[in-house]
């Protein structure tokens, strides 16, 4: 078994919760059951797992198959049934033990390249069924080899004096001897900060493999004794955006390495990190040398070990600056900003560490503006709970356009718009954001688009095998597509967010028919339209003899004479 990611490797916003298994490149190999139980749970999503089964076993575990093409036949047939029946291509359904028992060997898909793939392969995934927590699939003694001990590439350091949030650390290049790491440039790290905190890059590999993946576990020591530790054994869907707070967000937004803290950040309280006589954040009170030990694991438990020595030294502390108090948005508490036409408000439970504002406003000329722009901090900054933003339009907004105001957030030329909400007497328009960035509101009046599907009265689809549409929206918000196929719904297929598909199949007979697509935006602007096809069975012309003898003939080619009228 050839493994393209493991668990616990570093994602955006997630660890990743269970194993990518390669398929070399194909698509629609066959999927067995690992074991006995039944099939509970199905999904089909256009991103995530694309087309998924979930699969619960006796032994109070399930597993998880996912970027699926196909189920197998019965359940495939259900599952579009239901589709039909509720009008939906996305769907969730569930299942109970009796409906579709398999055993282990059992065919259940065919695997592909659905949803969030970025190529044809097999997510798996081994779940606690009662808590739906996921396990690591390594700890159950899959077929994989590994005599491979992680590899040490980076140790940065950080001043925890300040917030992680507001300094560059210090790098450290590492070098692999035979009595393990070490740091090449210096014996012994000499820091002005007697408050200090650590975080690596590694990466492990397989035997026979130079794909990196994740490593399992972290642990740090500080003169020989055990201070904190991360192991990545077992983790909740709900907590997995908590590597955000693992990680140097910034430093890897900004387009760095992924650097895991051997610290717990002061807003982390998810459960990867074990505490033993610390937070990681080591106090350095005297000026003696300490020694430092790191020690990296992968599932199979091949160990490397980085060994240095930190001392505090006076001269090199930083002088304190005193100036005028500023507001600070800080972790586990309420944080609200407030202006005269703009407010932000921050849950207790949003921030990882300490922040500074950074506010700007600039009036707007935008079509379709009616609100200046505002500007709060920078997306290198995670936050873990959505934030409220509140904006006072600069403008007078006609009654008819109240049910269409939206709030755009833009970074880096990247737009999430949310539909506003009306609040103090229709003097304020209101709603919530995953980021920072830069806020605006506008009046949505223009409907989206949606290509043709040809010009003729009565189009003839006989050559092709699908009907595709591309739907655009000046927003960028496609809320619905719906097709009616005969004035009965017809699906269409929307992974991976791209073009909605219909594959021509049993539902649309030989013959003349009415097509009607309807697609909708944010705030409900909507735009149908109809068309006439004509389908009939289609053999493709025959390819001329390329070797036929080209005729010496010259073909004369008549020539328009121009109009003399101008």
């Amino acid at each position: 078994m050839d493994l393209a990611a493991n668990f616990g490797e570093l994602r955006p916003n997630h660890w990743h919760m269970g194993l990518d298994i390669r398929t070399d490149q194909k698509e629609n190999l066959q999927v067995f059951a690992a074991a006995n139980g039944y099939i509970a749970h199905v999904g089909i999503r256009p991103q995530s797992f694309g087309r998924y089964i979930i699969i619960n076993h006796p032994n109070g575990l399930s597993t998880l198959y996912g970027h699926l093409n196909d189920f197998f036949p019965a359940l495939e047939q259900y599952v579009t049934a239901q589709q039909y029946k509720q009008e939906t291509w996305e769907i969730e359904l569930d299942f109970s033990k009796e409906e579709f028992p398999v055993f282990k060997s059992q065919l259940i898909a065919y695997s592909g390249n659905t949803g969030g793939s970025q190529g044809p392969h097999l997510h798996f995934e081994i779940r606690d069924t009662r808590s739906g927590k996921c396990l690591n699939p390594l700890l159950f003694g899959f077929p994989v080899q590994d005599n491979v001990s992680p590899n040490l590439v980076k140790l940065a350091m950080y001043d925890r004096g300040y917030s992680v949030f507001e300094q560059t650390p210090l790098f450290f290049t590492l070098k692999n001897t035979d009595s393990g790491y070490v740091i090449p440039q210096t014996p012994v790290i000499k820091t002005g900060s007697d408050k200090i905190s650590f975080a690596i890059q590694a990466f492990d590999r397989l035997s026979g493999s130079q794909n990196p993946n994740g490593i399992f576990s972290a642990k740090l020591y500080f003169d020989q004794h055990p201070v904190i530790g991360f192991v990545l054994d077992s983790i909740d869907y709900n907590t997995s955006v908590y590597v955000n707070a693992q990680i140097d967000y910034p430093y890897r937004y900004n387009g760095g390495s992924f650097l895991q803290h051997l610290s717990l950040l002061p807003g982390n309280p998810g459960n990867v990190y074990h505490k033993i006589s610390g937070d990681g954040v080591i106090n350095l009170t005297d000026t003696n040398i300490h020694v430092v030990s790191i020690e990296v694991k992968d599932a199979n438990f091949n160990t490397s070990s980085l060994n240095f020595s930190i001392q505090y030294s006076d001269s090199l502390a930083r002088p304190i600056i005193k100036g005028i108090p500023q507001q600070l948005f800080l972790p586990n508490e309420v944080n609200v900003f407030e202006r005269s036409d703009f407010e932000l408000y921050l849950p207790e439970s949003c921030l990882y560490d300490t922040v500074q504002p950074i506010y700007f406003r600039n009036n707007s000329t935008a079509q379709y503006s009616v609100s200046a722009i505002h500007q709060v901090n920078d997306v290198s900054i995670p936050l873990h709970d959505d934030i409220t933003i509140r904006i006072k339009p600069d403008k007078k907004i006609p009654d008819e356009w109240n049910n269409r105001i939206i709030i755009q957030r833009n970074y880096r030329g990247r737009n999430n718009v949310q539909k506003a909400d009306w609040q103090n007497n229709f003097q304020w328009v209101s709603a919530k954001f995953g980021d920072f960035g830069t806020f605006q509101a506008f009046a949505d009046v223009v409907p989206p688009k949606l290509n043709e599907l040809g010009t003729a009265d009565t189009i003839d689809l006989s050559p092709a095998a699908r009907i595709a549409f591309w739907p655009t929206d000046n927003f960028g918000v496609i809320k619905s597509f719906r097709a009616e196929l005969d004035s009965q719904w017809l699906r269409f297929a929307n992974d991976k967010n791209l073009a909605w598909i219909y594959n021509f199949d049993e539902r649309c007979p030989y013959g003349i028919h009415q097509l009607k697509v309807t697609v909708e935006d944010l705030v409900g602007n909507a735009t149908t339209k109809n068309w006439w096809f004509k389908r009939y069975p289609y053999t493709a012309p025959k390819k001329k003899n390329s070797k036929k003898k080209k005729s010496s003939k010259k073909v004369q080619v008549p020539v328009k004479k121009k109009s003399s009228n101008k």
